[in-house]
């Protein structure tokens, strides 16, 4: 009798532990939360938002309308989330500029004293300028915590295969589409399809063009810094398996077999990474392209920022959530990452590039295993937790 009565108990804990854990909401932050988007991003296109699940949901659209449906129940019906929209095909000087507007914007509409941002790819890139202009014209830290999620940090060879191929014939082509045809569809201007990929190039594409672009410049100008933003930390995605279908379909215009988990430690007269390979990226490859050390668009060598994080799974006594991994240890310079950051698997996300923001597969066809509610409410509730 006592053994029954000891294994119904055991039975109601396990399932008030399992209910609990899938009912638990986020906690709330203090600051609302920002998500910029990558290049060829948008808000919402057609009823679909850029960080939404497979269905085009914004992971931050709190259930706070009455018999509201389409909505995130994982976060707290109070959390205040933007998604931005500047231009998809710009450098990241232009749209940093137009993502604290926009922010400076948001912030007077809802009365906020500061954010956290949350950046996809280029948005992780643009938040540090938006981060630096903020605080530059307020006076004070306005962004809190700025999470980059698949970001070229240090630059993208999948750049370097484009600018490699000159402006003309296909190359021309293309970049007339995106910035006539494709940008107007996402955004009110035309695009700069080169500005773009010279933006994920490490070093400036030309010398001599009296213009310094490229993401090593840009990092210099917009460093890691305490004064403009309090915690920094980065999540990196890898795919080892097959790329989404949109992702095999930006595989035409450039080869996506990135080698992407190699550091050679040559520097400049600063201590910064050279371009060893000469190929867009800082460091150096192992030569292995077939391995997983990319998400089909960034390697895995430059997406670290800060810490990187972990995204634990469920156990009996919790829910999915994030943690600091600190075994790769803290990049504070993004010029200057050391060996075991530029070339450890650790902690890494296996989906590719789009994956994490439900634009890996096609909505209401192609469904994806990605729980992109749980993982940004997991993540909302990380920054909460870091406030």
């Amino acid at each position: 009798m006592k053994k029954m009565v000891l294994m119904c108990c055991l039975v109601s804990m396990s399932v008030g532990l399992t209910t609990s854990m899938a009912f638990a909401r986020a906690d709330k932050t203090v600051y609302p939360v920002v998500f910029a988007h990558g290049m060829m991003g948008f808000d919402q296109l057609v009823g679909l938002d850029y960080f939404g699940n497979d269905y085009g949901v914004f992971v931050g659209d709190p259930c706070d309308k009455f018999l509201e449906t389409t909505c995130n129940r994982k976060i707290d019906r109070k959390q205040q989330a933007f998604a931005s929209e500047v231009n998809p095909f710009q450098s990241s000087e232009y749209r940093g500029l137009q993502l604290a507007d926009e922010i400076e914007g948001y912030m007077a509409t809802v009365g906020a004293e500061g954010v956290n941002i949350v950046g996809h790819s280029q948005g992780g890139m643009d938040a540090r300028k938006a981060a630096k202009l903020l605080y530059d014209r307020k006076g004070y830290q306005v962004v809190k915590s700025l999470i980059s999620l698949s970001s070229p940090h240090r630059g993208s060879s999948v750049a370097g295969n484009v600018l490699a191929k000159g402006e003309d014939g296909f190359n021309g082509m293309v970049a007339w589409l995106a910035n006539n045809l494709i940008n107007p569809l996402f955004y009110v201007e035309k695009g700069d399809y080169f500005a773009s990929m010279k933006a994920f190039m490490y070093d400036d594409w030309d010398p001599a063009d009296g213009e310094i672009t490229g993401s090593k410049a840009f990092n210099n100008n917009y460093p890691m810094d305490n004064t403009y933003v309090n915690y920094y930390a980065s999540l990196i995605t890898t795919e080892p398996g097959v790329l989404s279908p949109i992702l095999q379909g930006l595989g035409l215009i450039a080869p996506l077999d990135i080698d992407g988990d190699g550091w050679c430690g040559a520097t400049d007269s600063h201590g910064d990474l050279l371009d060893c390979q000469g190929d867009g990226v800082a460091g150096d490859g192992d030569g292995d392209f077939e391995d997983a050390d990319d998400d089909g668009l960034v390697g895995l060598n430059s997406q670290q920022m800060g810490f990187r994080l972990t995204y634990k799974d469920a156990t009996w006594f919790r829910s999915t959530h994030f943690v600091e991994d600190k075994t790769t240890g803290y990049v504070s310079n993004l010029n200057q990452p050391n060996e075991i950051q530029s070339t450890s698997y650790s902690s890494v996300l296996l989906e590719d590039h789009l994956d994490v923001c439900g634009l890996g597969y096609i909505p209401y066809v192609i469904n994806d295993e990605f729980d992109e509610m749980q993982f940004y409410a997991d993540l909302i509730d990380y920054i909460a937790d870091k406030e």
